[in-house]
This record gives C-alpha cells, sequence and structure tokens, in this order.
C-alpha cells in the first residue's frame, strides 16, 4: 500500500504544482490527497472486519479459556490503520508540496 501511495503522489506532481502556482496551502494540499486513501482504508477495514470476527470467534473458541471480543479491538487496529495512512501520505506530500513547482511545470 505504501508504494501505491507513493506512486500516486508522484503521478501529481503536476497537479500539485499547478495548485501551488494558484495559491493551495500545503494542509489543503496534504489534504486533498489523503482523503482518496483514507476512503480505501474505510472500504478496507468494512470488508475486513466482519471476516476477521467471524475468523477469531471460531479460533477462540478451541481454547480452555474464554475471551469475548469487543469492538474496541477492531477501532484501535483501525485507528492504527488510519494513523499510518495519514502520516505516510502526509509525509511524501509534504515532500512534494514543498519542492518548487516549477520544476514540475517547465516541461509544460
Amino acid at each position: 500500500m505504501v508504494w501505491l501511495r507513493i506512486f500516486t503522489i508522484n503521478h501529481c506532481i503536476k497537479e500539485i504544482g499547478i495548485r501551488k502556482v494558484l495559491g493551495a496551502s500545503l494542509p489543503t494540499i496534504v489534504r486533498l490527497l489523503s482523503k482518496n486513501f483514507l476512503i480505501l482504508v474505510a472500504i478496507a477495514m468494512g470488508l475486513s472486519w466482519p471476516i476477521a470476527y467471524w475468523i477469531m470467534r471460531k479460533w477462540l473458541a478451541s481454547f480452555a479459556y474464554k475471551i469475548q471480543l469487543s469492538a474496541d479491538l477492531f477501532a484501535f487496529a483501525g485507528m492504527i490503520a488510519i494513523a499510518v495512512t495519514v502520516l505516510t501520505v502526509g509525509q511524501q506530500a509534504t515532500k512534494v508540496a514543498r519542492s518548487n513547482p516549477i520544476d514540475a511545470l517547465k516541461y509544460e
């Protein structure tokens, strides 16, 4: 997933350069790029949580000491996934957004 983020951000270098020339701020650019990946992470969590709950319930049923699975465990894992997504996309977008927009646009 990290390579997908890097590829997408490097693919949008010209778009980011145009937005910078037109006055977009760094947080606006990071928010624009993060939105698409956060949607993908939310879809992945929505699909994986029921499957993970079912598999973990079946696996934990074979132990002598039983525990209850709670939504807190899945919410914590989701927050970690979102944090990693925001940090990676933010880092790459910041690196690209701080570059000179002329370098991206000089061959157009």
